[in-house]
């Protein structure tokens, strides 16, 4: 039977655009076949372009999407989005791999950190999936659901104008498509031509009518159905965010789709090529973006304005990665701090994460206090010798004086982070490893820089022949044996004999016959030892510092 004129006509039109040998849609479907998982295991993945150093929306999408996959017994896999050529950012794919690993997202299948895929459903790189892409085009092509378009920049532009002037919805649809209702000729014509071109989707949609959507964040939600011709290949042939999307979360066997909701009102679309392609979609939810408050309104995280709005500035200011990731578990759901004070010890991976209180966390705002909260209270809870090494980890990357100091004298180091460490009442200064440098400096001979005149200037109106005179009494009874009970015992008695009360309210109702109280005198000791009036528990500070030092440091004045 000889092919009709119209689809002999398509056929070579086709043949043009796609000259090459592709795989056809059955081909693919044996090539991925529906994953061997528990009924009820979910198949997630996140999508990250490397367009720029990864924004923390990124981690914190796929933080819950390895989360929920995690806990149904299902697969997460990294797949890199990097269609958008002329964005993308060199190193920032091997940046977006090392991110999730630094802070602990553990990847099933994609890219690992030197650049080897895992799994049996790639490419999990989008410019490597070009023959997949492809491959659907022509389908949508050859069944009439999709048509070549080529119209230049100019004449949208001039398009846009028309439709401000007739106050219409913008767009490429309806009588405003063009190239969708133009004769197969004038295409082919266009072609052999060489003029450039993109291919759209012919949409079903009617803008009068309604389509109803289900999101495990927003619940049932009606939009209008969508009538625009979308392009799904653009004229470099790499395909729009839109069929990648579909192509790749069919053929993946993504089961649930977690993504910012920016995309909430392109769901009309999505469903519509997933429709017109003959697939069952994912289950979407469509999360709120982390906000900050600028001023008195809430704005989403910018990396063009907020520092803190891209993951390596949590990796640069040391950040232990538990931190952020707690803190972010805290903004999905309100239930973790509760949780976490049940369980203080607990793995946050045993959390039971839950999209009903995902859904309650509209537009979560990120805080800094709370943030360094969360924290100390995980550095608090580590031991001296696991501090010291990711101290030291982060301080080779970040301030290699300071890891040159520490690894001179790691034994000294770790007994200065032992100070007040364990316990009910855990010393909670340390929020990030930065913060290392400031506390443990004064500890160490090399970083040590106050004079005698900076102690005598920090203890205001004590003479050096007073503090030289506490010194001497404490020098005399000084044990370095003594538990603190003893200690503690000798410095009141030396309080006591230097005319200070020993205790506070004493001097309080009497100010006037005493010098102080034995506070007081303990500063003396803090300023003559660490150069600050505030000081961790000052007999474990002397027991960390040693006998010699401390006797030096004492004397100075």
């Amino acid at each position: 039977m000889t092919p009709a004129p119209h689809a002999e006509l398509l056929s070579e039109v086709i043949d043009l655009i796609f000259p090459d040998a592709l795989p056809t849609p059955a081909e693919l479907e044996a090539r991925y076949p529906p994953r061997d998982l528990p009924q009820g295991a979910m198949v997630t993945r996140v999508g990250p372009s490397p367009t720029g150093m990864m924004h923390i929306g990124t981690l914190y999408v796929g933080l819950l999407s390895e989360r929920f996959a995690q806990q149904s017994g299902g697969v997460f896999f990294l797949r890199i989005e990097d269609t958008d050529k002329k964005r993308e950012v060199e190193g920032a794919t091997d940046f977006i791999s090392s991110a999730f690993e630094h802070f602990g997202v553990v990847v099933n299948e994609g890219r690992d950190v030197q650049g080897i895929e895992h799994g049996a459903y790639g490419p999990y790189t989008q410019s490597a999936r070009m023959s997949l892409y492809q491959a659907y085009v022509r389908h949508l092509m050859q069944q009439g659901k999709a048509y070549p378009c080529f119209c230049s920049p100019e004449e949208l532009d001039e398009l846009r104008t028309r439709q401000q002037l007739r106050s219409v919805a913008p767009g490429y649809y309806g009588d405003w498509a063009i190239w969708r209702h133009k004769p197969l000729e004038e295409a082919l014509e266009a072609l052999k031509a060489g003029k450039p071109y993109v291919i759209r989707f012919r949409s079903p949609g009617n803008p009068a009518e309604k389509v109803a959507v289900t999101d495990l964040i927003f619940g049932e939600r009606t939009f209008p159905e969508s009538d625009q011709d979308i392009v799904i290949m653009k004229s470099d042939r790499l395909p729009t965010y839109h069929l990648a999307h579909a192509v790749d979360d069919h053929l993946m066997r993504t089961t649930h789709v977690i993504r910012g909701d920016e995309w909430l009102a392109s769901l009309p679309t999505h469903l519509q090529l997933f429709q017109s392609l003959g697939w069952t979609p994912p289950t979407y939810a469509h999360i709120a973006p982390i906000n900050k408050l600028d001023g008195s309104s809430k704005r989403k995280l910018s990396k063009r304005k907020d520092p803190e709005a891209s993951v390596i500035y949590f990796m640069d200011h040391g950040y232990p990665p538990a931190a952020l990731i707690e803190y972010l578990l805290n903004l999905a759901n309100s239930n973790f701090e509760d949780w976490r004070k049940e369980n203080p010890t607990a793995d946050y991976r045993s959390f039971p994460l839950s999209f009903e209180r995902l859904a309650k966390s509209n537009g979560p705002l990120f805080d800094f206090t709370k943030l360094d909260n969360i924290s100390r209270d995980i550095v608090a809870r580590l031991s001296a010798d696991e501090v010291y090494a990711q101290i030291v980890e982060w301080a080779k990357q970040h301030d290699a004086p300071f890891a040159a100091v520490l690894e001179a004298e790691k034994a000294y180091a770790t007994a200065i982070l032992s100070i007040e460490r364990g316990g009910p009442n855990a010393r909670k200064d340390i929020a990030k490893w930065q913060d290392a440098r400031a506390l443990m400096a004064p500890f160490f001979d090399s970083e040590f820089t106050s004079t005698a005149e900076d102690a005598l200037s920090v203890l205001g109106h004590r003479t050096a022949e007073e503090v030289r005179e506490i010194v001497s009494d404490f020098m005399g009874v000084y044990d370095e044996a003594d538990s603190k009970e003893a200690w503690f015992d000798k410095v009141k008695t030396i309080a006591r004999d230097r005319g200070f009360a020993e205790k506070a309210g004493d001097y309080k109702r009497n100010p006037e016959l005493y010098k102080g109280t034995v506070a007081d005198v303990a500063k003396i000791f803090r300023v003559l030892l660490l150069g600050q009036p505030q000081t961790p528990d000052l007999h474990e500070v002397m027991a960390a510092m040693g006998r010699d030092r401390v006797i030096k440091r004492l004397t100075r004045v």
